[in-house]
C-alpha cells in the first residue's frame, strides 16, 4: 500500500472524528444558557441526565445492530440522520414558541435526539479500528493521532457557536442539525464495514459489559468500579453549569463587559484545550506515581476546579477561572484514561472488553445521570440561599471527600503502570 493511500484514509478518519465531536461541541457547553434563558434553569441536570441514561443501553442496540445485521457506517449514518432531525425539531420548536416553550417541548425531541447520537461515539470509533485494521495500520499508535481532531472539531464548534452569538439561542441546535447531516452524508463515503458472521458475537449482557459483573467478587476492583460511579457523578458538571455560571455574571455591572462573561463559550474551551495536552503526561505521571496516586490527583483535581470557580470572579480573579479551566485536563484525563489502563490491566483477558463496558456504565451512564440529578437539586438549593459560589463548595467537598474515602478504601497492588 503506498504512503498516499495510508494518507489518504487517515485524512478520511480524521474528518470522521472532527465531524463527530462538532456535533457535539454545538451545545453540549452551550444548551444550559439557552435553557437558563427560556426559564428552564432548574431543568439543566435532567438534560444532561439523558445523555447518561441514553449511554447505558443504547450503544448495546447499535451495536448489535452493526454487528449482526447493519453494516457500521450505515448504522453510523442513519443513527446521525436520525440524531439531527430531532435537534432540527429542538431548533424549531425553539424558534417558535421563544420564551413559552415549555420542558416537554425541548425534552422529548432531546431524549430522541440524544438516543440516537450516544452510540455514535462508539460506532464511529468502530468505523475507524475496523478501517484501519483492514489496512494494517497499527491501530494503538495510529488511532490516538486521529481521535485528537475530535476534540479539535468540539472546540472549533464552540467558538463557532460562541462567536456567532448562539450561545443562549435556539441557533445552536440547528447548527448540531446541520453538523449531523453532513456527518451522515459522509459517514456513507466510507470504506465498507460489514457486518461479522462469526459464531463468537457478543450478546446484549456483554455490549452493556454486564457479563463483567463477576469483578465486583474481587475486592480491589470492586471498590474501584464504586469509586468509578462515586466520581462519575462529577464528570458532566462542568459540562452544564460552568458556562451558564460565567453568563450569570452578566447582571453586575462591574463584571458584564469582561471576557469571560461575553464569551462564556471560548473560555470553557480552555478545558477541552488543556484535555488534549494532558493526554501527553499521563505516561509520565503513572511511571512516577502509579494508577492509584494519579487517580488520587485527578480526584483533588475536581475539587481545584470547583473551588477556584467558587473564588473567582471575570476581573481580577479571571486567573482563577482560567487555571480552573486548565486544571479540567488533570481532572478528566487522569481519571478516565488511567481508570481505563487499570480495568485492561486488573481484568482477565476473557472479560476485558466487557470490564471496559462495566467501567464506561458506571462512569458516563449510572454515575453522570445520578450525579448530574443531584447537582441540579445542589445548584437550585445553592442559588436559593447563597448563589452560584455555594454549589460551587458543595461540589469540591464532594470531590475531596470522594478522594480522601479513596486513598482509604482502595489498594493498588503495584506501585507503577509497568
Amino acid at each position: 500500500m503506498t504512503k498516499r493511500t495510508i494518507n489518504g484514509i487517515t485524512l478520511r478518519l480524521i474528518i470522521l472524528s472532527f465531524l463527530e465531536f462538532a456535533i457535539w461541541g454545538s451545545y453540549l457547553t452551550s444548551m444550559g444558557i439557552y435553557l437558563f434563558k427560556v426559564g428552564l434553569g432548574d431543568k439543566i441536570g435532567w438534560f444532561f441526565a439523558m445523555q447518561g441514561i441514553a449511554s447505558i443501553f443504547m450503544p448495546a442496540i447499535m451495536g448489535i445492530i452493526a454487528d449482526r445485521w447493519m453494516a457500521a457506517q450505515k448504522v453510523l449514518s442513519l443513527c446521525h440522520l436520525l440524531s439531527a432531525i430531532f435537534m432540527a425539531i429542538i431548533g424549531y420548536t425553539g424558534m417558535s414558541k421563544g420564551a413559552d416553550v415549555t420542558f416537554a417541548d425541548l425534552f422529548v425531541p432531546y431524549m430522541l435526539s440524544t438516543m440516537f447520537f450516544m452510540p455514535t461515539i462508539a460506532l464511529s470509533n468502530s468505523v475507524s479500528y475496523s478501517v484501519l485494521s483492514e489496512r494494517d495500520k497499527d491501530v494503538v499508535k495510529v488511532f490516538p493521532r486521529i481521535r485528537v481532531f475530535g476534540t479539535i472539531g468540539f472546540i472549533a464548534s464552540m467558538w463557532i457557536i460562541d462567536l456567532l452569538g448562539y450561545k443562549d439561542s435556539y441557533n445552536q441546535f440547528f447548527t448540531a442539525a446541520v453538523w449531523g447531516a453532513i456527518m451522515s452524508l459522509y459517514s456513507l463515503a466510507m470504506p465498507d464495514c460489514p457486518p461479522s458472521n462469526s459464531k463468537g458475537r457478543r450478546g446484549f449482557l456483554a455490549r452493556l459489559g454486564l457479563d463483567a459483573f463477576s469483578c465486583f467478587a474481587q475486592k480491589r476492583l470492586a471498590i474501584f468500579f464504586i469509586f468509578s460511579m462515586l466520581l462519575g457523578c462529577a464528570l458532566q458538571i462542568s459540562n452544564g453549569f460552568t458556562s451558564v455560571y460565567l453568563s450569570s455574571f452578566a447582571s453586575e455591572a462591574a463584571y458584564a463587559d469582561t471576557f469571560a462573561v461575553q464569551h462564556p463559550i471560548i473560555m470553557t474551551s480552555l478545558s477541552q484545550i488543556s484535555e488534549t495536552l494532558c493526554i501527553l503526561l499521563i505516561p509520565f505521571f503513572l511511571g512516577r506515581f502509579g494508577i492509584k496516586r494519579v487517580m488520587t490527583i485527578a480526584m483533588f483535581a475536581w475539587a481545584a476546579r470547583y473551588l477556584l470557580l467558587a473564588m473567582g470572579n471575570p476581573g481580577g480573579g479571571a486567573w482563577m477561572f482560567i487555571l480552573s479551566m486548565l486544571i479540567y485536563g488533570v481532572a478528566f484525563d487522569f481519571f478516565n484514561i488511567t481508570g481505563s489502563l487499570f480495568v485492561n490491566k486488573a481484568t482477565d483477558k476473557e472479560i476485558r472488553s466487557s470490564a471496559q463496558g462495566l467501567f464506561m456504565l458506571m462512569t458516563n451512564g449510572l454515575g453522570a445521570s445520578i450525579g448530574m440529578i443531584a447537582a441540579q437539586s445542589v445548584v437550585d438549593y445553592s442559588l436559593a440561599n447563597g448563589g452560584w459560589q455555594t454549589a460551587w463548595y458543595i461540589f469540591a467537598a464532594y470531590a475531596i471527600a470522594i478522594a480522601i474515602l479513596f486513598i482509604l478504601c482502595f489498594h493498588d497492588r503495584e506501585h507503577t503502570a509497568n
